[in-house]
C-alpha cells in the first residue's frame, strides 16, 4: 500500500534527483522564466564561462522596466532603455525566446505564462519574481527565487530546495455577488497574518475554488505569498483543462488527452495529511480593502480602521500608530469616508480579461471623479480587451488606456503615484512608496476600483452591480 499523498508531495517526489544530508533537494526545473531583472544572473554565467543548459525550457519576457505610457520605441529614460536592451542582447546570446516589447505576445510573465499554455499542470516553474506562486493555479509547483539561483537554474536547470509543510486553505460555500478571488484572498491573508503561511505550501480547496475560473485562481495563488508561503497551487480539474486546450505551446491532439489523463491524478489523496488546515466560508466575505502598509491590514469595506488606543499589545498599537500615519487616516475612521486621488488597474494580481470586464462593468456610462490607469496584463488581453470594446468604456470613464506591462505596481518604470497621493489598486502590495515615493496604496479587487473611481472614495461596489451584468 502506498500512503496518501498531498498534491504537493506528489509535485515534489516527481521532480526530486536527490537529497541531501542536511534536508536539502535538488530539484528539475521544467519552466524557467525571466524578465529584464535576470541581467545580474547573466552576469555570473559570463563570469563563469558558462552557458545555458537548457534555452529550448527558459523563456523570457520584458515586463517589469516596459513603459506603460507613451512611447515603447523611443523610450525617454536611458536606463530603462538600457534593461531592455541588456535582456534582448543576452536572450540572443543564448538562444532564448523572448517575448519583447514588439512582440504580439508580450506582457507581464505571470500573465503570458498561462496565457501561451507555457504553464501547465504538474510542471516545477520559477521566476526571479516572488509572485511565481500565480502559476500554481495550474496545478503547477511555481515559486519564486533569487539572482544567484536563477544563475544556477540558467546553467544547471535544477535548482536546491528544501521541502516545505504543507497547509490546505478550505473555503466552502458560494461567495457573493460582487466578491471575488482578490476578496477571498484579502480576507484569508488578513485572518492569518502576512507570516500565517511562512515555510508552507499552500493548497487552496472547496466548493469556492472550484467554483473560481482560472483567472480568479490566478489571483488567489499570485497572494499567497503574501500569507508568506512558499507556492501556493490549485488542483487541477476539468476548469483547467479547458482554459489550456488549444494554447499554442500547449499540448495538440491525442497528446493533450494523454496529458489530461495524468494531469487528473495531480488531487490530493483521501486522507492525506498536512500540517495545517484553515476553513472559512466564502458567504460570509464581503469585499475587501486594505487601509495600512501590508496586505494583512484588511478588512470588510463596511468595517473602520483600527484605533491604536484600543490596542492592549503596545507593539500592535505602535504598528497602528504607525501605519495610519503614513496613509494619512484618522484612527477609527470608517473605510467608506476615506477619499481617493487616483486609481490603477492592472498588475500581474488583477489585469486579465476577466478582471478588465469586471471593472468595466461598473465603470459602463459613469464618468470616473478621479484620474487613474487602465494597464493590461498583456498585449493579447488588450487585443481582446478592445474587440469587446472594454477600452471605449474606460476611455469614456475618463481613464487612460495603457499598454502591457508590470506599470503602477512597482514604480520602476515611469509609472508612479505622486509622494502623498491616495491609490485605490489592483496590485498585490501595498508597502510604504511601493508605487513611488510616499505613495498611499489600498488594495482591492478591479470592480472595487472600478466603484471608487466613480465615487471618488473607498466604497462597496455591489449597490453601484445592482442590475448590470457581471
Amino acid at each position: 500500500m502506498t500512503a496518501s499523498q498531498t498534491l504537493f508531495d506528489k509535485l515534489w517526489t516527481a521532480h526530486e534527483i536527490v537529497r541531501r544530508d542536511d534536508g536539502e533537494s535538488l530539484l528539475w526545473v521544467d519552466r524557467h522564466y525571466i524578465h529584464e531583472g535576470s541581467f545580474q544572473a547573466f552576469a555570473q554565467v559570463e563570469t563563469r564561462q558558462a552557458c545555458v543548459a537548457e534555452p529550448g525550457l527558459t523563456f523570457a519576457v520584458a515586463d517589469h522596466y516596459v513603459p506603460t505610457r507613451g512611447s515603447r520605441r523611443e523610450i525617454a529614460n536611458p536606463e530603462i532603455a538600457r534593461m531592455l536592451r541588456t535582456l534582448e542582447d543576452n536572450t540572443a546570446k543564448h538562444g532564448i525566446a523572448l517575448f519583447g516589447i514588439d512582440d504580439p505576445r508580450q506582457g507581464i510573465v505571470h500573465v503570458v505564462g498561462p496565457e501561451q499554455g507555457l504553464t501547465l499542470p504538474g510542471l516545477l516553474i520559477v521566476c526571479g519574481d516572488s509572485h511565481t506562486s500565480t502559476h500554481g493555479a495550474l496545478g503547477a509547483f511555481a515559486f519564486g527565487i533569487g539572482a544567484s539561483q536563477v544563475a544556477h537554474v540558467l546553467i544547471t536547470q535544477t535548482i536546491w530546495q528544501r521541502k516545505p509543510k504543507r497547509m490546505r486553505i478550505n473555503i466552502s460555500g458560494r461567495a457573493m455577488p460582487g466578491v471575488g478571488a482578490k476578496d477571498i484572498v484579502l480576507a484569508i491573508i488578513s485572518r492569518i497574518g502576512i507570516g500565517g503561511g511562512s515555510g508552507h505550501a499552500i493548497e487552496f480547496a472547496g466548493e469556492a475554488i472550484r467554483a473560481l475560473s482560472i483567472e480568479g485562481r490566478l489571483t488567489l495563488c499570485n497572494m499567497s505569498i503574501e500569507a508568506g508561503a512558499r507556492c501556493g497551487l490549485v488542483a487541477p480539474d476539468d476548469v483547467t483543462f479547458r482554459y489550456i486546450k488549444g494554447r499554442p505551446y500547449a499540448p495538440q491532439g491525442s497528446a493533450f488527452d494523454r496529458a489530461v489523463e495524468d494531469w487528473s491524478a495531480l488531487r490530493s489523496d483521501q486522507g492525506a495529511a498536512f500540517d495545517h488546515e484553515l476553513d472559512l466560508d466564502a458567504s460570509g466575505i464581503a469585499p475587501f480593502v486594505t487601509w495600512g502598509t501590508s496586505p494583512e491590514d484588511a478588512l470588510p469595506i463596511d468595517a473602520s480602521v483600527p484605533d491604536p488606543a484600543r490596542e492592549a499589545d503596545a507593539a500592535r498599537a505602535r504598528y497602528v500608530r504607525e501605519a495610519l500615519d503614513y496613509m494619512g487616516i484618522a484612527p477609527g475612521r470608517k473605510l467608506t469616508d476615506i477619499a481617493i486621488d487616483r486609481v490603477f488597474i492592472g498588475s500581474c494580481t488583477n489585469a486579465r480579461i476577466e478582471d478588465l470586464r469586471a471593472a468595466a462593468a461598473v465603470l459602463a456610462g459613469r464618468m470616473s471623479k478621479v484620474p487613474g490607469l487602465v494597464s493590461p496584463g498583456s498585449t493579447s488581453v488588450k487585443r481582446q480587451a478592445q474587440e469587446e470594446g472594454l477600452d471605449r468604456i474606460f476611455r469614456d470613464a475618463g481613464l487612460e488606456w495603457g499598454e502591457s506591462g508590470c506599470s503602477m505596481c512597482v514604480g520602476i518604470n515611469g509609472d508612479l503615484v505622486p509622494p502623498g497621493e491616495r491609490c485605490a489598486s489592483t496590485t498585490n502590495r501595498n508597502f510604504r512608496g511601493r508605487q513611488g515615493p510616499l505613495a498611499r496604496t489600498h488594495l482591492m479587487s478591479p470592480a472595487m476600483v472600478a466603484a471608487a473611481a466613480v465615487t471618488g472614495r473607498l466604497c462597496d461596489v455591489r449597490p453601484l452591480l445592482a442590475g448590470r451584468k457581471i
